[in-house]
């Protein structure tokens, strides 16, 4: 299954990886440059643990009402 990992690339070329990558084998991997985001980093690393809370059915149930029926 593909797995996306978080990088950064020197303008050497070399490559940083966000986090370590175990691999029973050799596998291909694709490289989208990306230019550096507006978000705030602390946006960003707040994201997960945001979801945990606002991903539940009471949450789902609180904001029904905006909800739009198809």
């Amino acid at each position: 299954m593909p797995k996306s990992i978080e990088a950064r690339i020197e303008t050497d070329g070399q490559v940083h990886l966000s986090e370590p990558v175990r691999l029973s084998h050799a596998c291909r991997a694709i490289v989208t440059i990306m230019d550096d985001l507006d978000v705030p980093e602390t946006a960003l690393l707040s994201e997960e643990t945001l979801s945990e809370d606002w991903n539940r059915p009471e949450e789902d149930e609180a904001w029904s009402h905006l909800q739009q029926v198809l």
